[in-house]
């Protein structure tokens, strides 16, 4: 019998990714960080495609996409992203790559470029998958479809932990203002901006754990 696939989108900072890594872990599915992805492609211009006034160039970067090879790696039962074979999953987790990368990702030959290769990873089923168009552009036949959202301050709260975990510095106040203005940059770009698909599940995780989230996932999926 083959494995579900299954679309979870929202804003940053709802626990997407570490909510779907439980339940792949769960359900014995693949999990897949699609953006992961997105800043794997904004981690590599800012090393490599800036121009003279310390900014991203576009035309430098799409010529570039043939020397980026994106790959996970399963370390321990985790996927751990790899860029041309060295491990950047740290890395791609940054202020900079963070306050770069929807400028990066609302670039439909970006897009298109990180399409398909997310699609032929589900052609098999099993597959969890979390992003921001997962259920509306990238697996629109998933049979599961779920959108997380929270309130700003409950994300911003989030953000700021994460990165001081990581040990990167960070300030609240800007950490707010990065979130706010990813928000409006990934809602409002013409290729496939964030929304909630139609037949998605909705689940405002503001006041409940992470555990709540994942059961009630879980209960949807569960069901039928």
């Amino acid at each position: 019998m083959k494995k579900p696939v299954i679309a979870i989108d929202g804003y940053s900072s709802t626990g997407k990714s570490s909510i779907s890594k439980v339940i792949a872990a769960k359900l014995g599915l693949i999990h897949l960080d699609t953006g992961a992805l997105y800043r794997g492609v904004t981690w590599f211009a800012l090393q490599n495609c800036l121009n003279d006034s310390g900014t991203i160039d576009l035309e430098k970067l799409f010529s570039s996409f043939d020397q980026i090879e994106l790959e996970f790696k399963n370390l321990d039962g985790e996927l751990v992203l790899f860029l041309n074979h060295i491990d950047i999953s740290k890395a791609i987790r940054t202020n900079e790559v963070s306050e770069n990368v929807s400028f990066v990702a609302k670039q439909k030959e970006v897009r298109d470029f990180l399409l398909q290769s997310q699609r032929n990873l589900a052609e098999k089923g099993g597959i969890i998958m979390d992003g921001r168009d997962i259920g509306t552009v990238v697996l629109p036949n998933a049979e599961y479809k779920f959108f997380l959202t929270a309130s700003i301050d409950e994300r911003t709260r989030r953000r700021y932990q994460e990165l001081i975990s990581l040990g990167i510095e960070a300030d609240e106040q800007q950490v707010k203002e990065n979130l706010i203005e990813r928000d409006r940059i990934d809602s409002e770009r013409e290729i496939a901006p964030l929304k909630q698909a139609e037949d998605a599940i909705v689940i405002d995780n503001t006041n409940i754990s992470k555990k709540e989230t994942i059961d009630e996932i879980l209960s949807h999926i569960q069901k039928i």
